[in-house]
């Protein structure tokens, strides 16, 4: 299959850095987000990635024009008509998935292939909203996209073996990303890591172990992580890590999975992480640690 189009349904930070990653590779995206406001804000953040990148000479004016240029901003779902693919990238709330891929079967071809970037929930729930089961895959990207060459390619119960196949090439050679393939499970297999490790560096805070700083200094330089599990959990949004490990918890009944009290209480107090600008760092308004 040729993927000349393709759909992006979701403008949050996952949405932003699939639909530049894309555009960025030549295709043009359709980005769609719920107002009119939430789509103005997504491009707005895509721009200045790129302005980010132009400082830093790794890209050119012409080809920040260029990257643009692919980039169309979608109304409504109806204008996904003619994608090859669709990537849902909405919060991870599974009716709300649901019901866009519901309303999917009656926009695309039944050629289009769907699929979810979701990181927790399940893709045969998730697929069971469609006609079309078998054409809906899990293609879970991480943050931050366009530097993280890996996806985990998730099938659901009735994932048909063609539409993995069709997957696996547009990960691997379109997209030029490796793509391993994973059985649905809760956290599939980076979520449910990652989290956990997260969540043991949060008990080492709450337990007066070590500072937040000389933890992430421990990871980070002693084992060669780019980001320490404290700052890593501020970029992927402590709100985030909350809801994966509550949905985990609930899913194997093992105390491992439950969020730690610290966690919880910075999510309460609204300290999400870069997104709000504090979490166990302070950020500036680009994402930079303070």
């Amino acid at each position: 299959m040729q993927y000349k189009k393709i759909g992006v349904v979701g403008g949050g930070t996952m949405g932003q850095g699939i639909t530049e990653m894309l555009a960025a590779k030549g295709i043009d995206v359709l980005l769609v987000e719920k107002t009119p406001e939430s789509l103005e804000y997504a491009w707005s953040m895509i721009e200045t990635s790129l302005d980010k990148q132009l400082e830093k000479w790794a890209i050119t004016s012409a080809e920040k024009k260029l990257i643009l240029s692919k980039i169309h901003k979608a109304k409504d779902l109806s204008e996904l008509a003619g994608c090859d693919m669709v990537i849902e990238t909405i919060t991870e709330d599974l009716e709300a998935k649901k019901a866009v891929f519901a309303q999917l079967d009656d926009i695309c071809s039944s050629q289009t292939i769907f699929a979810s970037n979701t990181s927790t929930l399940s893709l045969t729930e998730i697929a069971g909203a469609s006609k079309f089961p078998e054409r809906v895959i899990g293609m879970h990207f991480i943050h931050p996209v366009s530097r993280i060459d890996l996806v985990e390619i998730v099938r659901g119960l009735k994932t048909s073996d063609e539409t993995f196949k069709e997957t696996k090439f547009f990960v691997e050679k379109i997209v030029a990303k490796k793509g391993i393939m994973v059985f649905e499970s809760p956290g599939f297999v980076t979520t449910r890591m990652i989290c956990l490790f997260i969540n043991e560096a949060l008990h080492l805070v709450q337990e007066g172990v070590a500072s937040a700083q000389d933890i992430d200094d421990g990871m980070r330089i002693g084992y060669q992580f780019k980001y320490g599990p404290l700052e890593m959990a501020d970029r992927f949004g402590l709100d985030s890590i909350h809801t994966a490990l509550e949905r985990m918890f609930r899913e194997y009944g093992e105390l491992k999975y439950r969020p730690s009290i610290l966690l919880s209480k910075m999510v309460r107090a609204g300290h999400l992480g870069v997104k709000t600008g504090v979490g166990f760092f302070k950020y500036d308004k680009d994402g930079d640690r303070v």
